[in-house]
């Protein structure tokens, strides 16, 4: 799934080619996008005609727009979500989900989604954590690249969970953004096994990790985001490639950049964890 750098490249985006314009249409061309809003497909299309799209937001992995109505359209991008910008009368792609038009005439934004898990959904805005976001969202604590992110907090959080470190950093309700990818690589930067106990970290090495996710994760802005496929792709259908630069995840039996040992993999909730054996050695307990 996509994860902060590469929602923040779509936010962007969206925020350059939507915001400030008022949606003439929206059009709902399968039902699972729309799974999320309970009122169904009429109550959708319904409440976004002839609204203005104010901004292009977003907290961690989630992405949403408000609406100068004060509610907002949440869009989970899933495994395979895309939001794109295309021309009126552009082909329509071939697992294209939904069509918003607007009032201008310009350009039309499009939810197209192959595997179908992701969707839209229109949600009221509360307060969470000093800021306005959608109410399904709330509980979503801020990313280290988030300007009001509280460190001290944050490392505070990280060492006060009994689970391994790499748990805690892909809980997304102590720190979020942080996906199987970064945190990786987070941890190959900080020199930590994914297996090392929370709360075994001193406070210098929780800083650390989370520093080097920031660090990561704005790297791979930079880069466009990190596409391994042509489903990760930005609102004008181009691929990040930070995968380039990936020092551990899906490195399995190549040399370390650091040390040249061969990169190892292990099994890890499902799916996959990659590592450095002298660099990152495991712990010699763990839970």
């Amino acid at each position: 799934m996509p994860e902060l750098p590469e929602v923040e490249v779509v936010r962007a985006g969206l925020q350059a080619h939507v915001a400030g314009r008022v949606v003439a249409t929206a059009e709902i061309l399968h039902p699972r996008a729309i799974r999320r809003h309970v009122a169904g497909a009429a109550d959708f299309t319904g409440r976004l005609a002839g609204v203005k799209i104010d901004a292009a937001r977003r907290r961690g992995k989630y992405l949403w727009l408000d609406l100068a109505d004060g509610a907002a359209v949440l869009a989970h991008l899933g495994m395979s979500g895309q939001l794109r910008v295309q021309p009126p009368g552009a082909p329509d792609e071939k697992h294209l989900r939904a069509r918003f038009t607007f009032a201008d005439g310009g350009p039309e934004l499009r939810f197209v989604d192959q595997r179908t898990f992701g969707g839209l959904a229109l949600a009221e805005l509360v307060e969470a954590d000093g800021s306005l976001v959608p109410e399904t969202i709330a509980h979503i604590a801020r990313d280290p690249m988030d300007p009001a992110f509280d460190l001290m907090l944050a490392t505070r959080a990280l060492r006060s969970r009994r689970t391994e470190v790499k748990r805690a950093l892909l809980d997304q309700t102590l720190v979020s953004g942080v996906g199987n990818i970064y945190a990786d690589e987070a941890l190959w930067r900080s020199r930590l096994h994914w297996a090392r106990p929370a709360d075994r970290l001193t406070a210098t090495q929780a800083r650390t990790v989370l520093g080097a996710a920031a660090e990561v994760m704005a790297e791979a802005l930079a880069a466009g985001g990190t596409s391994f496929d042509a489903l990760y792709v930005n609102v004008n259908g181009q691929s990040g490639y930070f995968d380039r630069a990936l020092s551990a995840y899906g490195r399995e039996g190549c040399p370390c950049r650091r040390c040249g040992t061969p990169i190892r993999r292990d099994p890890f909730m499902n799916r996959s964890s990659f590592s450095c054996p002298r660099c990152q050695p495991r712990p010699r307990r763990t839970r």
